[in-house]
């Protein structure tokens, strides 16, 4: 479908996302996209111990 992607079209990716962002806001685009990530990265991984807790079996209770 897409292919192989080269070096002459990730050239013209990067060279098209300057023109339309610009060069003084891709440091802080890539520091958002950055944070976003690790976000990311926090929430599934607090997801997947929450859930594991879940599963775990409970003793039970004394009456």
């Amino acid at each position: 479908m897409l292919g192989s992607i080269g070096p002459t079209e990730l050239l013209l990716i990067l060279l098209i996302i300057v023109i339309i962002f610009g060069a003084r806001k891709l440091p802080e685009l890539g520091k958002s996209l950055g944070e976003g990530i690790k976000n990311f990265k926090k929430s599934i991984s607090s997801a997947k111990e929450d859930q594991s807790s879940e599963n775990q079996t409970k003793p039970p209770a004394a009456n």
